[in-house]
């Protein structure tokens, strides 16, 4: 008969001290390899982003949650999700917006992100005769349609005035009591047309000569002209830099993404509490589509 050899059990102290051996270096490391793939996704593919202002209603409301992709038209500074390093006007893969994308820009000498529709592309003559945009001599389509309803929520009046002009709206001319005794904002809107049929709505509620008149200019190789879809409010490429605007045609090396959809909207009515967003969201604004629609037939 042959004797065996069995080790001894593990006592309750043994295994207590094998789980307190936390191998701390590898957590760690296992973190930052976490965090750069986060950064690496937000900055390679797409990020969230938040409407702060009203320069793009009626498309983008603010509180509206969307999505950026990074890759459309190739990858460079501005796709950065956060900009640590000296500014660059390399590109990686470049490509060219279309007209009616919206797009992300970081312009120079800033590092905040600006969201705004692209309405020219390298090459073209752009005018902007009476509010009316002239693309290569020739009018963009602009049709009247039935006003856009939206809810009075209190997070779009945006009247104080001690802000940039282009954030300040008076919304209560546009308040009407529906018969439901819901009260909400009828503002002027615009269908425009972009060549190629890109279409896409835009409001117009005043003349203003400062954006509704801009002489031809010819849009630089390497640019697009851009402009917000609330024609009166938004600081963009006919803006000089020096009131917060773009200052004319921006450099491709400033697009940092497309805006592809909305993820969810909170009308500003959310607290602290996490349960008090399900009240806040607004209805029919989650995956809504940012791109243009194409009419048939668009010169």
């Amino acid at each position: 008969m042959t004797d065996t050899v069995t080790p001894p059990d593990s006592t309750a102290a043994d295994v207590s001290e094998a789980k307190s051996k936390v191998d701390w270096f590898a957590e760690i490391r296992g973190l930052a390899w976490m965090l750069l793939a986060v950064l690496a996704f937000h900055s390679l593919v797409a990020k969230p982003f938040y409407i702060p202002s009203i320069s793009m209603m009626p498309n983008l409301l603010v509180g509206d949650r969307l999505v950026v992709s990074k890759f459309p038209y190739g990858w460079n500074w501005a796709s950065a999700s956060f900009h640590v390093f000296p500014r660059s006007d390399k590109r990686l893969l470049p490509g060219t917006p279309k007209y009616g994308d919206i797009v992300i820009v970081v312009p120079k000498g800033r590092t905040d992100d600006l969201i705004k529709r692209v309405v020219a592309l390298p090459g073209d003559r752009i005018a902007v005769v009476h509010g009316q945009i002239v693309l290569n001599g020739k009018p963009v389509p602009q049709l009247a349609v039935p006003p856009v309803q939206l809810a009075a929520d209190q997070q779009l009046m945006c009247t104080d005035r001690s802000v940039p002009y282009y954030c300040y709206q008076d919304f209560d001319k546009f308040r009407v009591r529906l018969p439901s005794g819901r009260d909400v904002i009828e503002l002027p809107t615009l269908q425009e047309t972009m060549p190629g049929g890109a279409s896409y709505l835009v409001i117009k509620d005043a003349y203003d000569p400062e954006v509704d008149e801009v002489a031809e200019q010819i849009v630089p190789a390497g640019h697009v002209f851009l402009m917000g879809d609330n024609r009166n409010h938004s600081a963009d490429s006919r803006v000089a830099a020096w009131r917060d605007g773009l200052g004319g045609p921006v450099p491709l090396s400033d697009v940092g993404g497309r805006a592809e959809f909305v993820t969810f909207s909170l009308d500003g009515s959310q607290t602290w509490n996490p349960f008090s967003f399900w009240s806040a969201l607004r209805p029919g604004r989650s995956w809504t589509s940012l791109r243009p629609v194409h009419v048939p037939g668009g010169r």
